[in-house]
């Protein structure tokens, strides 16, 4: 009884140190995905090319405001493009799910600038999809949204 007593009271003990260490290293990987985010959008503002596609997976999707889709490639081109000059570039309101390998983000998104000379603005949703793919985390999968304002 008293053995029985000591085994559960030391499996107690030591699930009570795994699980806050469980949780810290969810905790880690969220704060760095919401890093990596913010690199992300400066990235895209600064027109580094080699920092977006280190971020970006080789499969990598985005569909924008007004339903385009681009493939990595096609979102790098886009972003180099000298013909648009982003003034500001925001993220707000983050909120990274994790779920083992793929973490989910949602928030809000603000850009303003020019395109060809012409002003433009945006205030989006967003959601984003990052996975661990080689040791590596990268976005597989991004989707903006003008919210409906009714």
């Amino acid at each position: 009884m008293q053995i029985t007593s000591r085994w559960t009271l030391s499996l107690f003990l030591l699930s009570a140190f795994i699980v806050p260490v469980s949780g810290q290293a969810k905790s880690d990987t969220a704060s760095n995905i919401r890093a990596m985010e913010i690199k992300w959008t400066e990235a895209y503002k600064e027109r580094r090319v080699d920092l977006l596609y280190s971020l970006l997976a080789d499969d990598f999707i985005i569909t924008i405001e007004d339903g385009s889709i681009f493939s990595k490639v096609g979102y790098i081109s886009h972003s180099a493009d000298t013909s648009v000059r982003v003034e500001i570039a925001e993220l707000s309101d983050l909120k990274v799910r994790m779920h083992g390998d793929t973490a989910v983000v949602t928030g809000a998104y603000h850009e303003k600038g020019d395109s060809n000379g012409k002003p433009y603005e945006y205030r989006d949703r967003l959601t984003d999809v990052w996975m661990k793919v080689g040791g590596k985390w990268q976005v597989i999968a991004s989707h903006y949204s003008v919210p409906f304002k009714g």
